[in-house]
């Protein structure tokens, strides 16, 4: 596991670390994919309660968390898939940090959206691919 990928599991156990240890790879960045999700959401919830510095910690966090996700892509097996999810991931954490910076909840939303999308398609891999490691 590269450094990045053990900083966001690191980030997601401070918030749940049941079974993390026993997870699967899939089910491991599953749960990385639903950190950053709820890191996102309680960003939005101290930006609209005014709360600058807890806002900037959960962003931090959520950018730690998707970091750790581009850190498990596997660029020599995945050729322009990999590519693409890592250009997404840099997207998202420039636009988590100008959404820090600027307060803007849109940008929030539109991060927010994203990794569900990608998240709703992590889900639709059938289990046989998901135990071959593919």
């Amino acid at each position: 596991m590269t450094n990045l990928a053990v900083k966001a599991v690191s980030q997601y156990q401070s918030a749940d670390n049941s079974s993390i240890a026993y997870a699967d790879p899939h089910e491991l960045i599953l749960r990385l994919m639903n950190g950053a999700i709820e890191r996102i959401a309680q960003a939005r919830g101290a930006m609209q309660r005014g709360n600058p510095g807890e806002r900037g910690e959960y962003l931090g966090k959520a950018i730690s968390i998707i970091g750790g996700l581009e850190g498990c892509l596997d660029h020599s097996q995945q050729g322009t898939l990999s590519a693409n999810l890592s250009d997404l991931y840099q997207y998202m954490i420039v636009t988590l940090t100008q959404a820090n910076v600027a307060d803007d909840i849109v940008k929030l939303n539109e991060v927010s959206a994203l990794m569900l999308e990608i998240k709703s398609a992590w889900e639709q891999i059938p289990a046989q691919l998901q135990k071959s490691g593919a």
